[in-house]
């Protein structure tokens, strides 16, 4: 939930390969606190679309190029004008 100090934020998505076909769109907005909250939405807006979820379950994010790994997504705080990038595992690598 968020705090009285806290700002929505408004950025870019941005989905690749698999993320990308099951979301059906290569990039979409953003107006989110923290990462959980975006992909919470992204997969409201997407409920139609019940592999994205489970897409999205496999994925690795970055935040403005930085790559989340284990961190928990309610903690990584979203940016204004800010980039997250949605990573479905790659072959071969």
């Amino acid at each position: 939930m968020q705090g009285a100090t806290e700002t929505v934020k408004n950025g870019v998505i941005r989905y690749w390969a698999a993320a990308k076909a099951e979301a059906g769109t290569a990039e979409e907005a953003y107006a989110a606190v923290t990462l959980a909250e975006a992909l919470d939405a992204a997969r409201a807006r997407h409920a139609d679309h019940p592999r994205f979820a489970q897409v999205l379950a496999h994925c690795s994010f970055l935040v403005d190029g930085a790559q989340v790994g284990s961190r928990d997504h309610a903690v990584v705080a979203l940016t204004e004008g800010g980039t997250v990038e949605v990573l479905p595992p790659f072959a071969g690598g």
